[in-house]
């Protein structure tokens, strides 16, 4: 990833994709880079040396980070990130909600293993965002939900802008004990729930103000309830909570790994659905859904991988920073310590 994809020209940003197409940008999007960060996120994460030799390459990632901040923020007037850099090194772009949610997320990974207060705060910030992203029209099909841009292009409410949304909210209810935080969560979980979540227990892509769904399964889409349900269980007790987060992470390994549908999904969409089925395993115990990562794990590094670069190629061509992120992100999380998973996001 760093060899290939890093630019090395004092922005510490990343290219979209190795080889570069002559379309392309000079620097990758919102998206890509925060997986590359956190996939450095992650490589600190390992037991002992391992961990720490990542300490100023995790600075590095913040400053590059920082690349899309917009302080002066967005169509709902909120401080966020853009899907772009900003000058000196871009134009900006479109907020994306989901893209904020997985730093924010990100942000409090790294609080919950240092303690870094800028961290948790900047994820607060996010939180807001989020909220105001909620749709507040109750003329619209299906009203509510966290739109998944504030492009004008998009009006779609997605699983996957509203359920991260939820999982930043419990994880912020559980470092300050602020019920807003846990109300939010649950409301974000029960409009999810209540017109995503399809017949055969897997959650749909996401829905237009029509009511029109996109009915296809994501892995992601998966991942990330199951983590948010895990948490809401730890946050409040509550069984059902718990048998609702293992009936997803059932349902879906069936489909997903029993079913070999794993393989027709980019890889960032497998890495977080792992690291949440990770999260879930670090709470009932058990090795099934850890061992279904690392087969998949071994499938890319004998299957995909291209041995004299170490780099993972999407359909054979060029290898996106999205996905080779995604497998640092894999390998490192399988590096961790049994007990610390439990901070994963």
């Amino acid at each position: 990833m760093q060899q290939y994809l890093y630019v090395d020209d004092g922005s510490s940003l990343y290219l979209e994709r190795y080889p570069l197409g002559a379309e392309d940008r000079e620097y990758s999007y919102e998206w890509p880079f925060s997986q590359a960060h956190i996939a450095t996120l992650d490589l600190t994460g390992m037991a002992g040396r391992e961990g720490r030799l990542y300490g100023d390459d995790l600075a590095d990632r913040e400053v590059g980070q920082e690349r899309y901040w917009n302080a002066g923020g967005g169509s709902t007037g909120l401080p966020g990130y853009d899907s772009y850099p900003r000058a000196p090194y871009g134009g900006g772009g479109d907020m994306f909600y989901d893209d904020n949610e997985w730093v924010a997320l990100a942000d409090v990974q790294q609080y919950l293993a240092t303690g870094d207060d800028a961290a948790l705060a900047r994820a607060a910030d996010i939180f807001e965002l989020v909220v105001s992203g909620w749709d507040t029209d109750p003329s619209h099909a299906a009203p509510g939900g966290v739109f998944w841009t504030q492009a004008p292009w998009s009006t779609d409410r997605n699983t996957v802008s509203t359920m991260p949304g939820a999982q930043l909210g419990v994880r912020l209810y559980l470092i300050t004990g602020e019920e807003r935080y846990l109300d939010w969560a649950l409301r974000f979980v029960e409009w999810t729930d209540q017109y995503l979540l399809a017949p055969n227990g897997l959650y749909w892509d996401n829905i237009k103000l029509d009511g029109t769904i996109d009915e296809r399964h994501y892995s992601y889409n998966q991942g990330v309830p199951i983590g948010t349900y895990t948490l809401l269980y730890e946050a409040t007790g509550d069984e059902q909570y718990l048998a609702r987060a293992e009936a997803i992470a059932a349902a879906s390994y069936t489909y997903f790994v029993e079913e070999d549908r794993l393989h027709d999904h980019e890889i960032f969409f497998n890495s977080i659905y792992f690291k949440n089925l990770l999260l879930l395993e670090s709470v009932t115990g058990g090795h099934t859904y850890r061992a279904a990562m690392q087969d998949y794990a071994d499938h890319q590094w004998n299957e995909v991988r291209d041995p004299e670069t170490g780099l993972f190629p999407v359909g054979g061509s060029a290898t996106e920073l999205l996905d080779q992120a995604a497998m640092v992100q894999i390998y490192a999380t399988l590096a961790w310590p049994n007990g610390r998973v439990s901070i994963l996001y």
